[in-house]
């Protein structure tokens, strides 16, 4: 990769700490420039800021569910690719809820294999 050729920034929101840490970890060693943030307001708030080319977001969080943070971002930042991750079942019903509003999003199960991650954020 060329010093001139812009990494592509991906902002990681997942109220588990440690999961964010490590998938912005992996992210940065392997040709992306990462961010963690731990809700989804804080995700909507670093969006807003930061610009990310892609949000990698846990659906389940305690304040702002990851597919509601995500419609607020794709409203501030049209391009930005969005994928949702979950290891809840509750995630179904709020997918169909952002379906019937016009909201697809693609959504991998938790636990999440870094291999099968980037192999996504590359395609």
């Amino acid at each position: 990769m060329s010093e001139q050729q812009v990494k592509p920034k991906v902002l990681v929101a997942d109220d588990e700490r440690v999961i964010a840490d490590t998938l912005a970890i992996i992210l940065n060693q392997s040709g992306f420039e990462a961010m963690a943030v731990y809700s989804g307001e804080k995700a909507v708030e670093a969006a807003g800021n930061w610009q990310p080319d892609m949000l990698i977001s846990d659906v389940i969080m305690t304040d702002l569910n990851g597919i509601d943070a995500a419609i607020k971002i794709r409203s501030l930042l049209p391009s930005c690719k969005i994928l949702l991750f979950s290891g809840q079942a509750a995630t179904a019903d709020l997918l169909d809820r952002a379906r019937g509003q016009g909201h697809e999003f693609e959504i991998l199960a938790k636990p999440v294999h870094p291999q099968d991650l980037l192999a996504r954020l590359r395609s």
